[in-house]
């Protein structure tokens, strides 16, 4: 049996002060997933899609000791199925040397709280196929989809389909 870790994680809601801070951690995200030439976001574009007249997404951030350790981004979907709202963590990171200090935990935790507050039908992510932390969803009781396939478009994708005819 593993001793009980005793660092003391906290976790609050971002603001608009924060977009800096939210912006260094999807950087490091995209350094830790090997795909930092990917990052196109600003913090102008973090402050309007999370803090602007339309709310697109929301953040929460853990804190050791006051230092940020971690971060989730998340937004709302909706299942027509389940007829209910659900909540989609778009990104979840914890720095390397915070990792096994229950930070992972806490997030999680608390955007279920959030999911449950919003009677939310489901709480959905998705992860590399690469990424150790898979164990890590499963051990929060996280079940890989194997019968549904992500599909994307981007910007130029979505250019080309709004302009068929």
């Amino acid at each position: 049996m593993q001793p009980e870790n005793t660092t003391s994680v906290t976790v609050r809601a971002t603001t608009i002060e924060d977009v800096p801070l939210i912006m260094k951690l999807v950087k490091a995200l995209a350094e830790f997933e090997g795909l930092s030439d990917h990052v196109l976001a600003t913090e102008e574009s973090l402050k309007e899609g999370m803090f602007g007249k339309d709310k697109y997404a929301e953040a929460i951030v853990a804190e050791i000791d006051g230092k940020a350790v971690g971060f989730i981004v998340f937004f709302h979907n909706y299942s027509t199925f389940v007829g209910r709202p659900g909540l989609y963590i778009e990104d979840i990171f914890v720095y390397p040397e915070y990792r096994g200090k229950g930070v992972g935990k806490k997030l999680m935790a608390h955007c279920g709280k959030i999911a449950k507050e919003r009677n939310c039908g489901r709480l959905e992510w998705s992860v590399l196929d690469w990424n150790p932390a898979r164990k890590f969803y499963e051990h929060m009781g996280g079940e890989h989809q194997k019968e549904w396939l992500l599909y994307r478009l981007d910007e130029k994708g979505i250019k080309e389909l709004a302009e068929r005819k």
